[in-house]
């Protein structure tokens, strides 16, 4: 995966082996999350670090330790 500041609809689903339709679900109720939190959202994208801790339970660091280890 690339470091990019937001992750699209087609990367959630390859990386968690879904959809495309289920992914843009996904990203639809992340990004109404974010909203809500008064945070601005772009359409079919959601923050690459917001999925990360939202999916997988865990920060962003956390993640980059556990990827230096394997």
């Amino acid at each position: 995966m690339s470091k990019d500041l937001f992750i699209h609809a087609a990367e959630v689903a390859e990386a968690l082996g879904i959809s495309r339709p289920y992914a843009y679900k996904l990203v639809r109720e992340l990004n109404k999350e974010l909203e809500e939190k008064g945070f601005l959202t772009i359409s079919g994208k959601v923050s690459r670090r917001y999925f990360e801790e939202r999916i997988y339970g865990m920060q962003t660091s956390n993640k980059e330790e556990l990827d230096a280890s394997v």
